[in-house]
């Protein structure tokens, strides 16, 4: 892996169900792509196409680590990322079933769960994850389906979304780690999925709306107190169809969400107080009109923007102009028929 400032690496997941691997790509400094290879997680897959989450893959502050679920054998490893790729250090229990998305604030990590709808807690040290004792705590019912799990930039609050109870619940984060909660509040719009947070704090999330064609919708919330959030923006919708990724510029001005229904990429311009209006409905595409955009990541450098086509087989990219908007870069392909997940440096 290169780590000059000026370059960096993306990531992803296969998801095979018999021997689960990161795919690594060099970024160079114009933000294109080249393959540099597959590194087993020493876990397994689902075996399916993608995995329905964000944050399945997600890299340390430091970015000297990247930690990654095994949805298929109910355990996450940890990575070292080194200058000739990555080095496997550790894959453990995730402490539940099917792990499907990670958080991680300097050494503490909690995993979501997915299948017994449940959070669970670890600490790295000594490059070893470590259950975090009796961190386990639920989500606000057996059914809740939770699509992602991540903390505030704070680190003091940790944010699930939950599909089927169309809610987002909260955790506050005490000096240990622990966890507090969960204070569960109703999504504004249905199906929240994905969501992203600015550096102040705004918490802007994906919602779905079951699939249902043209409803694709964002909506907004404010940390009002640890582990209690707030509305600030309404379902505000991008005309587009199976929302489910967000990614916040690092100016925190923009938010991009990727509309699987038809491979588009919507923006929404994010105001001061964390409110929120979309800018473009169809900011980029990669296959327009098609199924298959998933994940995306924005660049540390706050340069570039990577997205998922996992039915093309392709890791897209763009710039991201001081203005919002996107221009193509280019597809780069490699990627295996199973893929999930997308982490940038």
């Amino acid at each position: 892996m290169q780590n000059e400032a000026a370059t960096g690496a993306v990531y992803l997941q296969t998801n095979d169900a018999a021997k689960n691997e990161v795919v690594a790509y060099d970024r160079a400094a114009d933000g294109s792509l080249t393959y540099v290879g597959a590194y087993e997680t020493g876990g397994r897959g689902t075996g399916e196409a993608h995995l329905p989450s964000q944050s399945s893959v997600v890299l340390s502050d430091d970015r000297r680590r990247l930690l990654v679920v095994n949805a298929g054998s109910d355990e996450i490893s940890l990575l070292a990322v080194e200058a000739g790729g990555l080095r496997l250090e550790n894959t453990v229990s995730s402490g539940g079933s099917t792990p499907t998305s990670i958080a991680v604030r300097g050494e503490l990590v909690y995993v979501l769960n997915n299948g017994s709808a449940s959070i669970d807690g670890f600490a790295i040290k000594d490059g070893k994850l470590e259950p975090l004792p009796d961190s386990k705590r639920t989500l606000s019912e057996q059914g809740a389906d939770g699509a992602q799990i991540a903390f505030s930039p704070d680190g003091m609050t940790l944010v699930v979304t939950e599909r089927g109870t169309n809610s987002i619940s909260a955790y506050a984060i005490d000096g240990r780690g622990y966890a507090d909660g969960p204070t569960t509040i109703p999504s504004a719009g249905q199906t929240p999925y994905g969501f992203d947070f600015t550096e102040g704090g705004a918490l802007v999330v994906t919602e779905a709306f079951g699939g249902d064609v043209g409803k694709a919708a964002a909506s907004s919330y404010a940390v009002a107190a640890p582990g209690t959030l707030k509305p600030v923006s309404g379902s505000v919708g991008d005309t587009r169809s199976e929302v489910c990724w967000a990614a916040v510029t690092k100016d925190g001005r923009f938010v991009y969400v990727t509309n699987f229904g038809d491979s588009t990429i919507s923006s929404y311009a994010i105001g001061r107080d964390g409110e929120i209006e979309l800018a473009e409905a169809v900011a980029a595409s990669t296959r327009l009109g098609e199924a298959g955009i998933r994940d995306e990541a924005i660049s540390s450098n706050g340069r570039f923007l990577y997205a998922l086509d996992a039915d093309a087989q392709k890791v897209h990219a763009w710039n991201v102009g001081p203005d919002g908007r996107l221009a193509e870069i280019g597809g780069f392909a490699g990627l295996p028929p199973t893929v999930a997940g997308l982490a940038a440096s």
